[in-house]
């Protein structure tokens, strides 16, 4: 096949949501990496480790991770809150910062997806700068980019507590950072997209701006500025929705995005086609308990 035909090419990748909902959906895990191996994708993406339910333990993560490596796609994580920033320790303090140094360890130390299927990624900690922050990874399928990035649903683990937001704050760098790299990456290559997965949706302008201030502003700002230079289209796929119906791309210019609904969900990929993405009904419902 040659290069002109092979970015051409449509093609297919599966997006496994929230497979955690509780402390007993490790069958709903199951069940949906199954599902998806069954079909013919590119790669799948996993949204979380564990459920809220769960403590964040070494043997959690490391039970999990072996679901994770038994696909047979290449399956590639997108962190939530859940996995680290909701963690506490038994005094009641946090512990976010501790564990999501030590996912970073189990999940995040070398250059390959999980599953059979390995897919090489290219991780923001290849940066000296930024080599805390494997979590953050790109690959690239004909003309497209994908990529994660690490912003937690509660309000990207923002703290009202003055003096107690460096985690933020330094994530926040390396977030922009990471972004503006993808973005200035996919316009000198002339990419069709970018897909960007998240748990957060940083399109969202929070409800609480009175009191509490808005954990995603800044990226949201620099998406839409990225956007308005961009010829091709960014599409975010997100864990914020409250639906089971199947998700739909909400549209502005040419930043889309979606919220995952619970199982897994197919979204194909058609470079002739101006609109670029399209999302299939769940092809197996998961059911998964809600809390």
């Amino acid at each position: 096949m040659s290069d002109a035909s092979a970015a051409s090419s449509d093609f297919s990748f599966g997006v496994i949501a929230y497979p955690f909902r509780t402390s007993a959906d490790e069958s709903s895990l199951r069940a949906a990496i199954k599902a998806s191996d069954a079909d013919n994708l590119a790669f799948v993406v996993v949204s979380g480790i564990k459920s809220n339910a769960e403590p964040c333990s070494d043997n959690i993560y490391t039970k999990h991770r072996a679901l994770l490596d038994s696909a047979q796609n290449g399956l590639v994580l997108s962190l939530t809150a859940n996995d680290w920033s909701d963690c506490k320790k038994s005094s009641g303090r946090s512990a976010a910062v501790e564990r999501l140094n030590r996912i970073r360890e189990l999940f995040f130390a070398d250059e390959f997806s999980f599953g059979a299927s390995k897919i090489p990624l290219l991780r923001q900690s290849a940066s000296p700068r930024f080599r805390s922050y494997g979590e953050n990874a790109r690959w690239e399928i004909n003309n497209i980019m994908f990529a994660t990035i690490n912003l937690p649903a509660n309000n990207n683990n923002y703290l009202a507590a003055a003096g107690r937001n460096s985690e933020f704050e330094d994530r926040m760098i390396a977030n922009r950072e990471w972004l503006q790299r993808l973005i200035v990456y996919a316009s000198l290559k002339k990419l069709h997209g970018v897909v960007l997965f998240c748990d957060g949706n940083p399109m969202s302008v929070s409800a609480d701006q009175n009191t509490k201030r808005d954990g995603f502003l800044e990226i949201r700002r620099q998406l839409i500025a990225s956007a308005a230079k961009f010829s091709g289209k960014i599409l975010i796929v997100h864990n914020q929705s409250n639906t089971t119906q199947p998700a739909t791309i909400n549209w502005h210019r040419n930043v889309g995005e979606f919220g995952a609904t619970s199982g897994w969900i197919k979204v194909t990929v058609t470079p002739s086609n101006t609109a670029l993405f399209s999302i299939s009904d769940n092809p197996i419902e998961v059911k998964t308990a809600r809390q």
